[in-house]
């Protein structure tokens, strides 16, 4: 037995073996997991914490990023044979989201980091700068934010720098400038701004630069000649403005230079074509280039792709050789402004085209060409497929060479002076899908070989002089979407195959034509289409039913035509009708029930029928501006302002009171009313002629008065409130019972007196339809013996125009129209302050709130408080006082100027962009550089639509009608632009915005 002393010294040596043992355990295990990561775990865990910050891996690319398996083996690593450490880590395209771990700067062997196309946020972390030897980083196409790192520039080999299509902002660092080896810097669609700054060009490697899309602003700087290896330059839509410097046209290694979109000046160098012999692609489109096109261009005989479109180009229609530019595929000159002599040669330059055999795309729409279109134009590439001539002044007949072009997809000619009978060969264009010849003098017959354009989608022959019968054969383009032969002189009744054409979806405009007899009931066949013009020609018969079945109509158009008979009760399933005209028929029967239940119904228009009955005050007919009734002249009751007979009772059903005790009971009481309405007026006359004198204007109001008008000045009748005063809506005994706006003065507010002097000093000088009518005014005591000043204003029960543009309040929300006329009516009333009153009168404090609606939604310019009258000693304004509201005052008012009319000027500029935009000058979007100016500057002249408040604009019934309205919307923004620029003497003067927006109203109206 042994003893315990034995059993101790056992149990410690037990002890210390095990311990032994754990330990050799423990180095092995570490010696392998060491063996495992090459001797160095630095990698390892910078992986394991780029892995932690992935929210969601939707390809589980990441589950192979385990224990299972060494790091070097991990989906997208690739590691150096040597070292075994990360050299590559590539997961582009993966739909990884989360951010950009900061632990990624410890992989210090890194060469490139690929994570293109993914969904990474927040910003990118400037541990990258750690990576020496990184040579291509590609974080493109995320959703990165925040500014450029600067200590990338640490990474001193980067050949290859993608941060494209991320959320960016600030400007681009000084410090890349030390990027020495460089090649490649794609920095576009982000938000930078800064301009591209000038020491960009000590990057000498630069071959490659990307920077689309970016609000830069600013020059394009000279040092940029110093990229002697530069191949690509691409810089649209970055708000650059100012000349190309002559230094690019040096750099002869060039083969991409585009630089669209932007505000570019002056013209081309004379040189171009030799200094730049290895151009491919010549992009300068929408800039205000001047100048000739520089006939050296022949010179660039690589040139494939060469765009100057929408520029001010002039001189000859052409002044380039294209027979040496063999390689050419797109060329697109249109909406210039190139001088047609209106010689037989003006169009010769089609000649040259013959050799340009790989020619795709020509546009020469809107150049102001003039000439004949030769025979030689089947001589084009059989290869062409877009072919815009549009907008010109070409005459003569359309060559039936054209049918040579058996390539085209798109054939546009419309706006010209073409003459004669389409050509018949033109249906062997088999592959054309956009046909337009709208606005020529086209005549005779459309040919039926035009059926077998099979392949048509978009055909446009109105405003023409065709004639004869719509050919049947239309019924084989079964692929047509869109019809337009409107505005000519066809005959005969509606071909049945033309309205079994499922696949018209869009318009079918047939109008002002003379067509006869009753529409087909095939039209039910017509399911999908969205809008019928049938109006202004001879159909007749009763409206058929089959019309119920087009349950996708948006727009019906029947007027001036002999239809009879009741509106169909089919109609009730076009739910989704807007716009519903069938006026001028020989229509009759009571207003249908269901048209005043129809939510979507903006606009109906019944006049010159025989309708009879009660006229609807609900839906459609609560709106008088919505519909129309005229000329139906047994319709009774209806809105007060139609002003139609009311409906008789049944007045059979009814007792009738005896008419002598009638006469018994009411003639007393009648004299008594004659004898007290005598002695009231002779009251009230003496009473007018004993406070008032021959020379007084306006009449005398208390402050007793006014606290009873309003109700105490209490705040239910309380309509609006500003720095100087309070507005509040009331009703004045003297007044017969209207409505009155009072705006009572704050006088303890720092320039109150002033304001309500110049006030009553200005309108005691004016008198205009669109400037609100005031009433009186007061200037007394309250019942506690404080000064008390106020204005008594005619009400106007519209609002302002900034409720109607920016409240919630109002749901629905103005038209085009309503705009047009607001800012036409605006502009009128600011031409007579400036120009037509005795005393030059300035506003001074032009804005949305200060334009006030009457009930026939007519606009008053109203609040003169900051009106200066020039030429006179009052109302003086100190140089240092605040003048105008912020956004709406004119920079110079800013720097000390006196208030001028000009700034008037610029103040109704800032107003006509936000009543065309909905946008605020103070919107939070407007900001490092953007204005609400630069904003609708930069969407002239071809995107104007992108920035019009979506409320405003209407679709029209045709597609000619929609390009009016578009040359309208870009037309009155160009004026809002032309009004508030910097400079007051370029600013547009006042009575020509009047004279352009009147024009504006005409064709909008006319539509």
């Amino acid at each position: 037995m042994k003893s315990p002393q034995a059993i101790i010294h056992l149990s410690s040596s037990s002890l210390i073996s095990f311990l032994f043992f754990g330990l050799v355990i423990t180095c092995l295990t570490s010696a392998n997991v060491s063996a495992s990561y090459g001797g160095n775990e630095t990698d390892y865990h910078a992986l394991l914490a780029f892995k932690s910050k992935i929210t969601h891996d939707p390809y589980k690319v990441l589950t192979s990023w385990n224990h299972s398996f060494h790091f070097c083996e991990w989906s997208g690593i690739s590691c150096g044979k040597r070292h075994k450490r990360v050299t590559v880590l590539r997961l582009e395209s993966q739909g990884l989201e989360g951010s950009l771990s900061p632990h990624v700067g410890n992989l210090s062997f890194l060469r490139m980091l690929s994570l293109s196309n993914n969904s990474f946020q927040g910003t990118i972390p400037h541990e990258l700068g750690r990576l020496s030897r990184l040579r291509l980083l590609y974080l493109d196409e995320n959703k990165f934010s925040g500014v450029i790192p600067t200590n990338l520039s640490a990474c001193s080999y980067l050949e290859d720098l993608w941060l494209n299509l991320n959320e960016l902002t600030g400007s681009i660092p000084k410090e890349m400038s030390l990027l020495s080896k460089l090649a490649t810097l794609a920095i576009h669609l982000n938000n930078l701004t800064g301009g591209i700054p000038p020491f960009l060009g000590n990057i000498t490697s630069i071959e490659v630069f990307y920077a689309v899309g970016n609000p830069f602003g600013g020059s394009i700087p000279d040092t940029l000649g110093h990229w002697k290896s530069l191949k690509e330059f691409y810089s649209g839509e970055c708000n650059l403005y100012g000349s190309i410097p002559h230094s690019i046209f040096n750099l002869s290694l060039l083969l991409n230079f585009s630089l669209p979109d932007n505000h570019l000046t002056d013209s081309l160098p004379s040189e171009i074509g030799n200094q730049l012999p290895n151009l491919k692609r010549l992009q300068l489109r929408d800039n205000e280039l001047t100048g000739i096109l520089p006939p050296s261009l022949s010179n660039c005989s690589k040139l494939g792709y060469f765009e100057m479109s929408t520029n001010n180009f002039s001189g000859k229609p052409m002044t380039i050789d294209f027979s040496k530019l063999r390689d050419i595929e797109i060329i697109k000159l249109h909406d210039n402004n190139f001088h047609g002599r209106g010689e037989a040669d003006d169009m010769r330059f089609i000649d040259s085209l013959k050799n340009c055999t790989k020619l795709v795309d020509l546009a020469l729409d809107n150049c102001n060409l003039i000439g004949v279109l030769p025979m030689s134009i089947g001589n084009l590439s059989n290869q062409l497929s877009s072919l815009y001539l549009g907008g010109n002044q070409l005459f003569g007949s359309l060559p039936s060479s054209i049918s040579s072009l058996v390539g085209l997809t798109t054939l546009s000619l419309e706006n010209n002076r073409f003459k004669g009978r389409i050509p018949t060969t033109i249906g062997k264009l088999q592959n054309l899908q956009y046909l337009n010849l709208y606005s020529n003098q086209f005549s005779g017959p459309i040919p039926d070989d035009i059926g077998n354009l099979s392949l048509l989608t978009l055909l446009y022959l109105d405003s023409n002089k065709l004639e004869g019968h719509i050919p049947s054969s239309l019924g084989n383009c079964k692929e047509l979407i869109r019809l337009h032969l409107s505005d000519n002189r066809l005959s005969g009744k509606i071909p049945k195959q033309l309205l079994q054409l499922p696949s018209l979806t869009i318009f079918l405009d047939l109008s002002h034509n003379n067509l006869y007899g009753s529409i087909p009931s095939e039209i039910k066949d017509l399911k999908m289409l969205s809008g019928l013009d049938l109006s202004y020609n001879k159909l007749s018969g009763t409206i058929t039913s089959s019309l119920g079945e087009c349950i996708s109509l948006g727009e019906l158009y029947l007027s001036g035509n002999i239809f009879e008979g009741v509106i169909p009760p089919s109609f009730s399933s076009l739910r989704g009708l807007k716009v519903l005209d069938i006026s001028q028929n020989n229509l009759s029967g009571k207003i249908p029930q269901f048209l005043d239940k129809w939510n979507s119904l903006e606009f109906l228009d019944l006049s010159f029928n025989n309708f009879e009955g009660e006229v609807p005050v609900v839906g459609v007919f609560a709106n008088a501006s919505a519909f129309s009734v005229l000329g139906n002249n047994r319709l009774c009751g209806g809105l007060v302002t139609l002003e139609l007979p009311k409906c008789k009772e049944m007045s059979s059903k009814k007792k009738r009171f005896p008419f002598f005790i009638l006469v018994i009971v009411i003639a007393p009481t009648l004299l008594i009313v004659l004898c007290c309405v005598y002695l009231l007026c002779k009251k009230k006359r003496n009473s007018q002629q004993s406070q008032s004198s021959g020379s007084e204007r306006f009449m005398k109001v208390s402050y007793g008065q006014l606290l009873k008008a309003t109700d105490g000045f209490s705040g239910a009748n309380l309509i609006g409130e500003g720095g100087h005063s309070s507005v509040y809506k009331g009703i004045l005994d003297s007044n017969d019972d209207k409505s009155v706006a009072v705006k009572v003065l704050h006088l303890q507010s720092r320039g109150a007196h002033k304001s309500f002097i110049a006030e009553c000093e200005a309108w005691r000088n004016v008198r205009h339809r669109n400037l609100l009518k005031i009433i009186t005014s007061c200037s007394s005591t309250d019942f506690q013996g404080n000064d008390f000043k106020a204005l008594v204003y005619e009400f106007m029960p519209n609002g302002s125009v900034h409720d109607w543009l920016h409240s919630s309040a109002y749901i629905s929300k103005l038209n085009l129209l309503q705009r047009i006329n607001i800012l036409r009516d605006v502009a009128t009333a600011l031409d007579y302050l400036h120009n037509r009153c005795q005393t030059t009168i300035v506003h001074g404090d032009l804005k949305p709130s200060n334009i006030l609606l009457d009930d026939d939604m007519v606009a008053h310019v109203g609040d003169f408080g900051l009106a200066r009258l020039l030429g006179t000693d009052l109302n003086q304004n100190s140089s240092t006082g605040v003048k105008g509201t912020i956004g709406y005052a004119p920079p110079e008012y800013g720097i000390g100027s006196e208030m001028t009319s000009c700034g008037d000027v610029y103040s109704f500029g800032i107003l006509l962009l936000e009543v065309m935009t909905g946008k605020r000058p103070t919107d939070d979007m407007f900001k490092e550089g953007l204005s609400l100016h630069k904003f609708a500057y930069m969407a002239l002249p071809d995107h104007v639509v992108d920035v019009i408040d979506d409320d405003a604009i209407v679709l029209q019934s045709t597609e000619a009608n929609a390009k009016k309205v578009e040359e309208c919307l870009a037309a009155t923004i160009k004026i809002g632009v032309s009004c508030s620029v910097d400079s007051p003497p370029q600013r547009m003067k006042i009575e020509i915005v009047v004279n352009e927006l009147q024009r504006i109203l005409d064709v909008l109206q006319n539509i």
